[in-house]
């Protein structure tokens, strides 16, 4: 559903400064394009409702921005700007999200600097709006390139692209002679890590009132998410060796059943904006009894540099609107090799640490598998983490630190034991709040 509810003209620019020359575009051969490019645009700005998550609430409010291919490659231009600045200055009046619905080839050449330079005003509006705590979603059709893909696109909080769809900061006409085409590809760039879900066009409202409904900041202060479970307590582990055993058993639930059995229905984002993606970790936002719970899961799987960033964005972006997050801890630790070295493992985990210390929302944390040090603890809530009965935390793998001691195989339960890594034993160190009911 797509309910217009008002619309409004681009501001004008007749008249210049006292002083000055009236804004020229480039000279080009054609006196008749100049005009039109330096006082058209064909950008609709309107207020809409868009989709329904469900019939329980009306379908979500928003201000939409849409681009026109077919005028002039829908360039960027300062009538443009004109727009943009004013849509964006209605929604943060009005506290309602911005959808830009984005079809670009990049800025107008025939306005020349003056058109490149709306990249900066379409830049201070974007930064202004995230400072308000209000969400953008952009929606990448075909094409979008230039600066409408890195500034309106690429700049949201979440990115949702037309399957086929033709996108990158370069055009088709300005590649190196053998770019890989597919790199510039709306496929492409999901499997980077740039866009989170690739939706078709008969979907498109459906999937825009699901995230509108849920990146909608709450009307009250947001709540601690409760540590998901679905009672299946059993018996704490009774010594080391039968917690590492446990939480490292292929039947052991792992983060996809929490995740199933705790939300009403959820939304992932993808990747770590900087060109790569962890399959290992799960980000995403998620509706409950009614209000969303973001959360970051680790599925079992050394943690690799992109899932640390991409959880890292997603506490930052639920700490910006407002919305608690829940953290799933399960990895044998951070990835190790020389690519993930390379990739920045340990800036990343710096990085994470320092998001979930510096948010303000209430984050929840559950230790659901192993916890294998820092590349653990870095997705845990100081004084807010819990622990299931099928989980071990510790300073280090018990086959670990019996290799650092020189001690042969046979001591490893032994040192499993010294290490104090059963759930109980966390609680009893202090180190998490209390034992909560596995996934069924």
């Amino acid at each position: 559903m797509w309910a217009a509810a008002s619309r409004w003209p681009a501001g004008s620019r007749t008249t210049a400064p006292t002083g000055t020359s009236p804004p020229r575009p480039a000279r080009w051969a054609s006196a008749s394009a100049c005009r039109m490019a330096d006082r058209r645009a064909r950008v609709s700005c309107a207020t809409a409702r868009v989709g329904a998550a469900d019939g329980s609430a009306p379908a979500p409010e928003a201000v939409l921005i849409a681009f026109e291919f077919g005028f002039l490659g829908g360039s960027l231009g300062e009538a443009t700007g004109d727009r943009v600045e004013a849509a964006y200055a209605h929604a943060r009046t009005h506290r309602l999200p911005v959808v830009s619905l984005v079809a670009t080839g990049g800025s107008r050449m025939q306005e020349g600097m003056r058109a490149l330079a709306q990249l900066q005003r379409v830049a201070r509006q974007t930064v202004l709006t995230r400072r308000a705590g209000l969400p953008q979603i952009a929606v990448v059709r075909d094409p979008t390139t230039g600066g409408g893909w890195a500034t309106l696109a690429a700049g949201a909080d979440v990115v949702l692209a037309l399957p086929g769809a033709q996108v990158g900061f370069a055009g088709s006409r300005v590649r190196p002679p053998g770019a890989e085409p597919w790199a510039y590809t709306a496929e492409g760039q999901h499997a980077a890590g740039h866009v989170d879900a690739l939706t078709e066009p008969a979907d498109l409202s459906d999937r825009l009132g699901r995230w509108l409904t849920l990146l909608t900041a709450p009307v009250v202060p947001a709540r601690r998410a409760d540590p998901p479970h679905a009672l299946r307590p059993g018996p704490l582990p009774a010594d080391g060796a039968e917690a590492v055993r446990r939480a490292r058993a292929p039947e052991r639930p792992r983060a996809d059943a929490y995740l199933d059995a705790y939300f009403d229905w959820r939304e992932e984002i993808r990747g770590d904006r900087t060109g790569a993606t962890d399959p290992g970790t799960r980000c995403g936002f998620g509706r409950r009894d009614g209000r969303t719970v973001a959360y970051a899961a680790q599925c079992g799987t050394a943690t690799r540099p992109a899932g640390f960033r991409t959880a890292a964005r997603l506490v930052r972006t639920a700490d910006r609107l407002g919305i608690p997050v829940l953290t799933l801890i399960d990895t044998p630790g951070a990835a190790n090799d020389a690519a993930a070295e390379q990739g920045g493992a340990g800036p990343a985990i710096a990085d994470l640490f320092a998001a979930v210390a510096e948010a303000e929302v209430p984050v929840t944390s559950l230790l659901i598998g192993e916890g294998g040090s820092g590349g653990a603890l870095a997705l845990a809530a100081p004084g807010h983490l819990w622990v299931t009965p099928d989980s071990y935390f510790s300073v280090i793998a018990p086959e670990l630190a019996a290799a650092i001691l020189k001690r042969p195989p046979e001591e490893i339960p032994a040192t499993a034991d010294a290490l104090r890594l059963r759930p109980q034993d966390a609680v009893e160190l202090g180190v998490v709040r209390g034992v909560v009911p596995g996934a069924a």
